[in-house]
C-alpha cells in the first residue's frame, strides 16, 4: 500500500463528544466535522490518557502513557527524551509544523546539563516538542513572542500593549460598558472583535496559508485549536446563535452530592464547580459553548474547502480530535480532570484517502480507541520504518480498523489524572505526590483507582450517565477483575526506549562474538 502524502492533524481543545452532531446527540449542528466523518470513519468510543491539556496532548505527540512520559499535568515539561511526532517524521523528510497550541514545555534543566542552546536549532526543536511553529499560542494568556496574532489584531484596527485581552476575551454590554470575558456572567455578550478576527478564524487563515504555500512538498500540519476552551467568550453572531435553543440536559443527582467519593467531593468544591452546580449558571454559559462550537465547525469547513481546492485532499490523511472534554456542569462539576465521559471521551475521525479505506468510510467504527493511537496511524500511514518507533509507542494503529480487518483489539482503555497543582489536595489534606488517580474502563465497567482513597466503578450498561458509584461497596469479582488490569497495564509499559527491537534480536547471545565466554567448563 502506498503511503498517503501529507497529513492534516487536527486537535480541538475541551471538545465534548456528544457537542459533534455526526456521534447523534449533539444540541449544536456540525455539518462540516459530518462531512469529514463521511469521508472517513467516527471512532465512537475514543479516549484520552489524562482529561486535562498537558498530559493528554504529550500522549498523542509521544504515543505513550502518561505513566510512561511523565508529564503529568500542565506545565511539567516533556522530557528532552521522549521522541514526538516530529522526532519521527523528520527521517522521512516531513517537517511536523504547528499552528496553534500545543502545550508543550521545554525539559529546560536537561537542555542544560546536555549543554544545548534553546535558541540552536536543536534546541529550538526540543522546546517546542518538536514542532515547528509557523504560529504558537496557547490561548490562555497574551499572545507571546512566537505568536503574531497581537500584531495581526492591531493591523486589524484593535489598538493596544494586549489587544488579545482588551479585544479578544472581553465583551460589550449593550450601554457601551466593557466587561472581562473572565467572568461567566458576560458569556451572553460578544466578543469585541469581529468573528473573522478571532482566534479560531486566526488560526484557520494559518493553516489555510501554509497548505496553499506547499506544492509538492510532503507535510505534517498539527492545525491545535484553542476554542471552545474557556474563557467562554464568542463573537457574533455566534454568542447569540443559541442563546434560546435546546441545551443537552445536565447529567446530575442530588445523590451525587451526599455521597460523592472523597476526591469527587473535594472538586466539587472548586470555584467553578461550585458555579457550575447552578443550573442558571449552567444555562446561562451553554448557549456560548454551543457557538464556539459553531463557529469551529464553519472554520473547520473553510480549512477543508482550501485543501479541496489546492488539489491535496486525495492525498492528505486527516485526523480530528479533542484533548478532553468540558463537565459543565454534569455531576455538579466544572472543567474537566475527573473520569467522568464528558471529560475523558473525546470525539475522534479518521479519513485515510486510500482505497484500502473505502470498506469503512462513512462508517462509526465500535472498539476502544485511545488518543495514543493516533501517532502509530499517521507514522504508518506515512511509511515511517517501525523498527524507530514500534519500541516506544503504546499505542496501536488504527489502519487495520479502517481497512476493515478482523484484528485481534484492546478491550479496555486506560487514563490518569493527578490533581497534586488543585485545590483538592488541600481539601483532601494530601502531599503533592499523593494525589495520583488511574481509570480502566471496558465496554461495561469503568474502575478508578484514587491513591489514599475508596475505588470509584460504574456500571456502563446499566448506569450509562454515571450517576450510580458503586465504589463503597463493589461487586467482588468485578473489583478483582478491574484491578488485576490495571496491574498488568503498568507492568507493560514501553520503558527500554534508546534501542530499537531489532538491536535487541541482533545482539541476543551475542556475547561469544565479542569474546566474552561466561561460564564455559
Amino acid at each position: 500500500m502506498q503511503p498517503v502524502r501529507n497529513l492534516l492533524f487536527i486537535m480541538v481543545d475541551q471538545l465534548r463528544w456528544d457537542h459533534v452532531s455526526a456521534y447523534g446527540v449533539s444540541p449544536v449542528p456540525t455539518p462540516n466535522i459530518d462531512a469529514l466523518a463521511r469521508r472517513g470513519a467516527l471512532m465512537r468510543h475514543a479516549f484520552v490518557q489524562g482529561p486535562v491539556c498537558g498530559p493528554s496532548r504529550m500522549s498523542y505527540y509521544t504515543g505513550r502513557y502518561v505513566l510512561s512520559h511523565g508529564a503529568r499535568w500542565n506545565r511539567v515539561p516533556l522530557s528532552s527524551a521522549e521522541k514526538t511526532l516530529g522526532d519521527y517524521l523528520r527521517p522521512l523528510g516531513v517537517r511536523a509544523t504547528l499552528a496553534g497550541k500545543s502545550h508543550v514545555l521545554p525539559d529546560t534543566e536537561a537542555l542544560d546539563r546536555a549543554g544545548i542552546e534553546i535558541e540552536s536549532e536543536r534546541g529550538a526543536l526540543l522546546r517546542e516538542g518538536g514542532f515547528t511553529p509557523i504560529e504558537r499560542f496557547d490561548g490562555h494568556s497574551r499572545p507571546d513572542r512566537r505568536s503574531g496574532y497581537a500584531d495581526f489584531l492591531r493591523t486589524a484596527g484593535y489598538a493596544g500593549d494586549d489587544p488579545w485581552r482588551t479585544h479578544v476575551i472581553s465583551v460589550q454590554a449593550p450601554d457601551g460598558t466593557v466587561h472581562s470575558g473572565w467572568s461567566m456572567r458576560h458569556a451572553h455578550l460578544p466578543a469585541r472583535v469581529r468573528a473573522e478576527h478571532s482566534e479560531t478564524a486566526y488560526l484557520s487563515d494559518r493553516a489555510i496559508d501554509f497548505i496553499r504555500a506547499q506544492g509538492g512538498t510532503r507535510w505534517c500540519l498539527h492545525l491545535s485549536y484553542v476554542k471552545p476552551h474557556w474563557p467562554y467568550v464568542a463573537p457574533a453572531p455566534y454568542h447569540a446563535m443559541f442563546r434560546n435553543a435546546p441545551q443537552r440536559p445536565v447529567v446530575k443527582a442530588p445523590h451525587e452530592r451526599a455521597q460523592a467519593h472523597p476526591v469527587v467531593r473535594a472538586f466539587q468544591q472548586h470555584e467553578e464547580s461550585l458555579n457550575f452546580a447552578q443550573d442558571a449558571i449552567a444555562a446561562h454559559v451553554k448557549p456560548t459553548y454551543m457557538g464556539l462550537v459553531a463557529q469551529l465547525d464553519d472554520e473547520i469547513g473553510r480549512v477543508m474547502a482550501a485543501l479541496e481546492a489546492s488539489g491535496q485532499a486525495s492525498h492528505t490523511m486527516v485526523v480530528l480530535c479533542a484533548d478532553h472534554g468540558d463537565m459543565l456542569g454534569d455531576h455538579w462539576l466544572g472543567e474537566k480532570e475527573l473520569f467522568y465521559e464528558a471529560a475523558v471521551r473525546v470525539p475522534m475521525i479518521v479519513v485515510d484517502p486510500r482505497p484500502e479505506a473505502d470498506v469503512t468510510r462513512g462508517q462509526v467504527l465500535e472498539p476502544l480507541v485511545e488518543a495514543i493511537d493516533v501517532l502509530p496511524t499517521l507514522l504508518e500511514a506515512l511509511g515511517a520504518d517501525p523498527d524507530g518507533w514500534q519500541h516506544c509507542v503504546e499505542g496501536r494503529s488504527l489502519l487495520p480498523l479502517l481497512q476493515g480487518q478482523a484484528v485481534p483489539w484492546r478491550d479496555a482503555v486506560f487514563s490518569e489524572a493527578d490533581y497534586a497543582y488543585r485545590a483538592a489536595r488541600w481539601t483532601l489534606g494530601r502531599a503533592p505526590g499523593e494525589c495520583r488517580g488511574t481509570m480502566v474502563r471496558t465496554q461495561r465497567w469503568k474502575y478508578v483507582d484514587w491513591e489514599g482513597f475508596r475505588p470509584q466503578l460504574f456500571d456502563l450498561h446499566d448506569d450509562p450517565d454515571e450517576l450510580h458509584d458503586l465504589g463503597a461497596d463493589p461487586p467482588a469479582a468485578v473489583e478483582r477483575e478491574m484491578r488485576e488490569r490495571l496491574l498488568q497495564w503498568s507492568l507493560r509499559r514501553k520503558n527500554r526506549t534508546t534501542v530499537p527491537d531489532s538491536d535487541v534480536a541482533q545482539r541476543t547471545e551475542a556475547v561469544k562474538r565479542h569474546g566474552i565466554h561466561i561460564g564455559v567448563w
